[in-house]
Formats: structure tokens, sequence, C-alpha cells
């Protein structure tokens, strides 16, 4: 079931409250689609696509996420422009600034703290199922999740219903905070008309385990002191990346706009615009 005949499309999102705080120099010249998406984004991505590896070990599992990355389709100049948003944060709520009043920011800057892109992977597993992603600065929540989206059931029984108008199903992945995951499905409501209500099925870490503060850190840390290096990149991997994400920074280079949003909000209406085309829109974020 975890193939192109099952799932319509996959969104990916890592938001954050934050704005680029003391990095302005560092962030100016990088941006992010740079400091988040070969990475962080694209590691969430493989997880999710690669096919199940031989062992649990470094070699299997970091092999299978370089296939998955490798199949990813690198777009023309035309369809990276086409298949990519980049925003940039205004003054918003209460005293939060614009990304150009930050400090050692230019103040013409161009540089973007949003991105959503379209992405396909081109193997027999995925072909035809679109990944989104989306990552930004001083967005509404701190939110990283995985939103698996299924498609309808080939058949619906219940004629005569609003069967044509069913939301669709999700599984839901939540990396941080609150880890945990959960389905929103369609349950029938009690009595005798056909009623549907949006429920969700699942469960968070929090519930069951003491949860400890953590930044995530910690475990690549503790797993460079015993030498695993399952959860770090290899020399493939991250050449697989830059190579995903190079014809989106080539267009933009020489053409295109940057959109804006308002510091609490959740992204540019570009965004939603990019998903609108292919009939979808952005799990809600929280």
């Amino acid at each position: 079931f975890w193939n192109n005949h099952y799932i319509d499309h996959v969104q990916i999102t890592a938001a954050e409250t934050v704005g680029v705080e003391t990095r302005g120099n560092f962030y100016d010249q990088t941006g992010t689609l740079r400091d988040m998406v070969p990475n962080h984004l694209f590691q969430l991505l493989a997880m999710i696509a690669m096919e199940p590896p031989a062992a649990f070990g470094a070699d299997a599992v970091r092999g299978e996420k370089a296939k998955v990355i490798g199949a990813i389709r690198p777009w023309s100049k035309a369809d990276a422009l086409k298949n990519s948003v980049r925003g940039q944060y205004t003054a918003g709520q209460g005293d939060k600034p614009g990304y150009r009043e930050e400090p050692k920011v230019d103040p013409q800057s161009t540089t973007e703290t949003y991105v959503a892109l379209k992405v396909m992977v081109d193997n027999w597993r995925w072909v035809g199922v679109p990944f989104y992603l989306r990552t930004g600065k001083r967005m509404s929540v701190r939110d990283t999740e995985i939103a698996i989206c299924f498609k309808p059931a080939p058949y619906a029984q219940f004629r005569d219903t609003e069967v044509d108008r069913l939301k669709s199903n999700y599984l839901k992945i939540q990396i941080q905070p609150d880890e945990g995951m959960w389905f929103d499905l369609q349950a029938k409501r009690p009595g005798p008309a056909m009623e549907l209500e949006n429920v969700k099925l699942g469960f968070a870490y929090k519930d069951f385990f003491q949860m400890q503060p953590s930044t995530g850190y910690e475990t690549l840390i503790y797993d460079c002191l015993i030498g695993d290096q399952t959860l770090f990149q290899r020399a493939d991997n991250i050449e697989n990346g830059w190579r995903a994400v190079q014809p989106f920074l080539d267009a933009w280079r020489e053409g295109g706009s940057i959109a804006t949003y308002a510091a609490g909000e959740d992204g540019p209406e570009a965004a939603d615009e990019l998903l609108a085309r292919d009939g979808h829109h952005w799990h809600r974020l929280g």
C-alpha cells in the first residue's frame, strides 16, 4: 500500500517561529533553500520514500536513502520556476521585525526565508506522486511533520450521498513538537443519516513515555561517539541532494520574483496556489 497506487501526494513541512536571530550575516548569504532543503527536508523525504533496507545498519540504510534522492527529477529552469515559491517575511504580529530589519541583513536583500517546492521521485514506487516541501522562518507555529495523503476509494457504495465531497484521508507523522502519529479520516456520525465527520486516530509519545526535552543534536553527538553513521549523509546522498536543488537556484538567479508574508503567517499566498494547481491544499499547520 506504500506506493503510487494508493498514495495521492506527500507533504513535508518544517515550520519555525523564530527569525534569523543572530545569524544575519550567514543567512543573508545562504537562504532557506540551501540551509534546509538538501539536508533536513530531503532526509525526511528519503526516510518516507526509500525501499526497505536489507538490514538496519548504516550502509544499508544510507544506500537506500541515496537511491531515492538520486531519483528526484531534475527540473528544467522553466519547470523549476513553475514548481517553486520563495518568500521573505515582513514585519508582523506584535513587535516582530521584517527580515530586512534584522541585524546584519542587507536592507535591500532578496534572500528567501521561506521555500515551497514540488518535486517528483522517478522510480517504480513513486512515479506520478508529487512531494510538496515547505519550510520557513517566522511562521505561525513550530511544526515539523510529514502528511501522507491517500487516494479515495475506487468505488463509493453510498449513492445519493455527498461522496463526491469526501475529504482526503491523511497519515500524519509529527516529528516535533509533540512527537506521534495520527490518522485523519472520515467516520459516520451516529444516526440514521449518512453524515460524515473528520476524526483523528493515533497516539502521542508523551502519553505513554516520559519525554525529556531535546534539541535532536544529543542523538547525533552520541552517534558520533559510538561511530554509528546511520543518521549521517553519505557523499553520494549529498551530491544527489544538491543536484536536485541546483535547477531552483539557477532559475531564481536568472529570474522569478520573491513573495512576501507577514511574520506569524503560514507563508505567502503563492505557496497555496502551488498546490491548488494540482487540486490540493496544504495540511493545516499545528
